[in-house]
């Protein structure tokens, strides 16, 4: 695969992921899967989602809503760690198309403006932290879900991106040398193919981060909630 095509779609998901919290892994990696194994596509991926979740985090650090990050964000990380070591054993098809639905579900409540919002209790934001970190692990894509979740908690747009990638930020420094161990020869042989995904996603990064600035609530919480409803509907897809 030459880097250009990865790349391009590395600006998109780096900006998409400034606006909604997510959006690298489940842009990227279909692509990856066309040339790679699932498993060396996944660590490719890791690097420049590394990368972009870093620099996003940098911008958005007053905003980190850190009440919910100490109890929502570290249970989503170890939560998100346990389901992908058990994805082997317990991910599947059937698995992979409920939590598409449910994303779908989620995506929809927003669109239709019925939304179920959370309790503000330290109990719900960890029980909402494990879960959606669990079940994100096991399909392999946790940031949909996290954002979900975090759509409950009557957070500004800001501060559900940023706690959103502080989140996200805790996992990756958990698996990336992981990573780095499993999968190294497989990244030290596409040097080229990491640096390209990683300059579009911090381009796109940038060029999403103002974006988020100027949208208002309603419009953005509309704007999540047609991302999950399109992203739950492609994980169905894919899976069947």
């Amino acid at each position: 695969m030459t880097p250009w095509v990865p790349a391009l779609a590395a600006v998109a998901a780096g900006a998409i992921a400034a606006v909604s919290g997510f959006g690298i892994g489940s842009l990227l990696t279909p692509i990856l899967l066309l040339s790679f194994a699932a498993r060396d596509a996944v660590a490719l991926v890791s690097v420049p989602h590394a990368v972009a979740s870093a620099v996003r985090l940098g911008k958005l650090w007053p905003d980190v809503h850190w009440p919910t990050f100490r109890q929502f964000g570290v249970a989503s990380a170890f939560g998100g760690l346990a389901g992908a070591l058990l994805q082997a054993r317990l991910g599947g098809t059937a698995l992979t198309i409920v939590l598409g639905l449910l994303l779908v579900l989620a995506g929809s409540g927003e669109l239709a403006r019925r939304r179920l919002p959370l309790p503000q209790t330290p109990l719900w934001r960890l029980f909402g932290g494990v879960s959606s970190g669990f079940f994100g692990g096991l399909v392999g894509n946790q940031g949909g879900l996290r954002s979900a979740a975090l759509l409950g908690f009557r957070l500004a747009p800001r501060e559900l991106v940023a706690t959103a990638t502080a989140s996200a930020v805790t996992v990756d420094v958990a698996r990336l040398p992981v990573y780095l161990y499993t999968a190294g020869p497989v990244l030290a042989s596409h040097v080229p193919l990491i640096a390209a995904t990683s300059t579009g996603v911090v381009a796109g990064t940038f060029v999403g981060v103002p974006v988020l600035r100027r949208v208002p609530e309603n419009t953005y919480r509309q704007m999540i909630g047609l991302l999950l409803v399109v992203l739950g509907a492609a994980l169905i897809v894919m899976a069947m």
